[in-house]
């Protein structure tokens, strides 16, 4: 039960010691159910402290995170105000009704609802952490849900309903508390987490079987078969309308749909189509007769089925008639594509939230272990539908650059599943370097889905580009489905555990600038900090960089396994085929070495990489069809032995299963062989470069003085690339 404070025409309910709904009603009515972004609000709240008629306040309400003060009369910012504790109560923040954040300058972002035509950064909503330590979340004008009729109702009256958030710089259990107020995210199914394959182009039914053998061939694993727009009739009269919205197959470019869907579920792919719903069943429709039928449409005028989800009759049609038959001959889910905006009526609800829920809760009913929609995000709540889709973007370094900011801030409103286009959708231009950076950061977000647009020119086909591209994409598509065990236990994680597979530094980390500053890293699963390569190498190292920032401790390059020491800025540079990723010596990470297996399946063998450093526990999620399985490995760092017991619903796991043990070493070697590396590619005389290199391997080798030697380089990009080296050959002891 929550705690209460009440008057006439207002309504103070303490959910938490640190948040708080407050509600203004001139009526004295109230609202009790569920609305689009909220579902609960029973939690085992505390008993705060409550002063009335006390220093001239009406209402004075006391937890150990805030005192709020309420002066009666209409909500304002003269008479509804609360005291926030920040930073272990070291300072106090104070909240005024109206306000969201002072001045709205330090919140930390939240998402938005697309990223169309984006060539860079756009303004983002808020979300619920603040570097000023409370937030406030306006529900007011959201719609009520009707469970007994299954349907979204507007407000009956004008109320203030809003949820004041005032944990400080506690980011995590902030975040977990709104899980627990506007609902869970899902867990999304496995396959989910490997590779993409989504192009906006005229597949023939041949071409397409003919491109995954090529993947096969290849040996680079895709697990999702997106086919877009052009997998539906578009050859229609013009009476009807526009071509984008269409359900019935194109027999022209599939002859045998039936059967080509059959083939990629026997080469373990799963299917979604791309769909415009907005026009509705029109009569040139396969099933606009059914369609008809249902909805008593006049067929002799060929009277169209207008979209409506709000309404029952139309949507159990919708589904019935046009979805789940496609779904019976194998589709996995639905790629939503709506680009027709908001509602622009307070009485009607925005139709993308419409289709994002009725879309993924019909899909739950068939495949309860397996719901997934791919769709644009339709603000607070929509996490509870997965996947997002973050919208058409433009082919640039600067889109580039902005995704990893975007992803990162979405977890402040608990929107952790977004699916970019990776590689850029438009426009833009041939750059093989570009495709690869790109790639990487997909294989480190949330859903790695290769995108394009229909031109013919613009295919992420690793073989489209240079060799020394297209092997550093195959390279990190296969480790994408490596990763797929430690990407599943994130996912359970998220779940589960309301833990984001995309964390800010600051969640870990809120009282260093450092975790503020750095807007491109993030902490991804459990324990990689990945800070992605967004920018084009430069001319003298030929080598991309990123701005990264190592918190205290020692950490090891996951590629490469150079060990850093802590507590430092620096650039990292890196070759084509390496991206900036980091563990803590000390960590484990679970991969399966066999990439090309069916991702649905447990795998037969696991690879254990051990960081050594110190004693360390990881503990391993699987799960079938509702059944979980834990492995929890545990590294003796004084024994350098691994052990590990499985606990749960063990039956899933396979009974042969083979666990290879890899235990990585930290050689000065390594540093001298990066140092080779770097210099052998450097675009500076050779005479230069083994002067380089001779005094970074001597015996005599001074940190200090090899630093002075290369500030009088001319090239501040190879200093850079040195001095990064330098920094890292300190962490070893010769």
């Amino acid at each position: 039960m929550n705690y209460i404070v009440k008057g006439n025409t207002y309504r103070f309910t303490v959910i938490t010691n640190s948040l708080i709904r407050v509600e203004e009603s001139s009526n004295g009515q109230f609202e009790d159910r569920p609305t689009t972004a909220i579902l609960n609000r029973d939690f085992a709240s505390p008993e705060p402290e409550v002063l009335k008629n006390h220093n001239g306040h009406v209402v004075e309400i006391i937890t150990p995170a805030f005192h709020l003060y309420y002066d009666g009369g209409q909500f304002s910012p003269e008479n509804l105000y609360a005291d926030i504790k920040v930073a272990q109560a070291l300072h106090v923040s104070r909240w005024y009704f109206g306000n969201k954040n002072a001045e709205g300058t330090n919140n930390l972002k939240g998402t938005a609802r697309t990223l169309d035509r984006a060539d860079g950064p756009i303004d983002l909503e808020d979300g619920i952490m603040s570097k000023d330590g409370y937030s406030y979340l306006d529900d007011s004008n959201s719609f009520i849900y009707d469970e007994k009729e299954d349907k979204y109702i507007p407000r009956s009256q004008d109320q203030v309903d809003g949820y004041l958030f005032t944990y400080g710089h506690n980011y995590q259990e902030e975040l977990k508390d709104f899980y627990s107020l506007t609902g869970k995210t899902p867990l999304i199914p496995r396959f989910a987490l490997g590779n993409w394959w989504s192009r906006y182009h005229p597949y023939s039914q041949e071409e397409y079987m003919e491109l995954i053998k090529k993947f096969e061939t290849k040996k680079i694993p895709i697990n999702v078969s997106v086919i877009d727009t052009d997998w539906h009739r578009e050859d229609i009269p013009a009476k009807y309308g526009s071509p984008w919205t269409g359900f019935s197959w194109n027999k022209d470019l599939f002859p045998d749909h039936v059967r080509l869907l059959q083939w990629l579920h026997e080469h373990n792919k799963h299917i979604a189509l791309n769909i415009h719903p907005a026009d509705g069943i029109r009569a040139f429709e396969d099933q606009y007769p059914l369609v008809a039928k249902d909805l008593d449409l006049d067929t002799k005028n060929e009277e169209p089925a207008a979209f409506d989800l709000a309404n029952t009759k139309f949507r159990n049609a919708y589904f019935k008639d046009v979805l789940h038959p496609l779904e019976k001959e194998g589709i996995d889910f639905w790629w939503i594509d709506w680009q027709q905006g908001f509602s622009k009526s307070k009485s009607s609800l925005d139709p993308l939230w419409l289709l994002n829920h009725y879309q993924y809760e019909d899909i739950k009913k068939e495949k309860p272990y397996a719901a997934l929609i791919l769709s644009r995000y339709a603000g607070i709540g929509s996490h509870r539908y997965p996947l997002g889709f973050s919208g058409d973007t433009v082919i640039s370094w600067n889109s580039l650059d902005f995704q990893p900011y975007f992803t990162i801030t979405a977890s402040n409103i608990g929107y952790t599943w977004w699916s970019h286009d990776i590689g850029g959708h438009m426009r833009g231009s041939y750059d093989g370097e570009l495709s690869t950076r790109w790639l990487q950061f997909g294989v480190f977000s949330p859903i790695n889905r290769l995108h394009s647009s229909n031109n013919i020119f613009s295919g992420k086909e690793p073989w489209n580009f240079r060799l020394d591209y297209e092997k550093a994409q195959e390279k990190f598509l296969r480790l994408r489905t490596k990763l797929v065990p430690f990407l599943d236990t994130a996912n359970y994680q998220t779940a589960e555990n309301s833990v984001p597979i995309v964390k800010p530094l600051y969640y870990e980390y809120p009282e260093k600038d450092e975790a503020y500053q750095i807007k491109n890293e993030y902490i991804f699963g459990s324990n990689m900090l990945v800070s992605p390569i967004t920018q084009p190498h430069d001319s003298a190292t030929q080598l991309g960089h990123s701005k990264t920032w190592l918190p205290k401790g020692q950490w090891v390059d996951y590629f490469n396994h150079l060990v850093y020491e802590g507590n430092t800025v620096l650039k990292t540079y890196r070759s084509i085929d390496e991206m900036p990723v980091f563990v803590k010596k000390g960590s484990l990470i679970v991969t399966n070495p066999n990439y090309m297996e069916d991702i649905d399946n447990l795998p037969k063998k696991l690879q254990v990489a051990v960081f050594p450093g110190q004693d360390c526990s990881y503990t391993l999620v699987e799960h079938q069809k509702g059944h979980v399985a834990k492995t929890q490995f545990d590294w003796n760092e004084q024994q350098r032995k691994l052990v590990w017991k499985v606990a749960g619903d063990t039956e899933i796991i396979p009974a042969d299963r083979e666990i290879e043990v890899k235990v990585v070493q930290y050689k000065l070697d390594d540093v001298f062989n990066k140092a080779y590396q770097v210099l052998q590619k450097a675009k500076i005389s050779f005479d230069v470069k083994q002067e380089i290199y001779q005094k970074f391997v001597a015996k005599d080798y001074s940190y200090g003085d090899f630093i002075n030697y290369l500030n009088n380089l001319q090239d501040a990009n190879l200093r850079s690339a040195m001095s990064e080296l330098a920094y890292v050959r300190e962490a070893y002891h010769e």
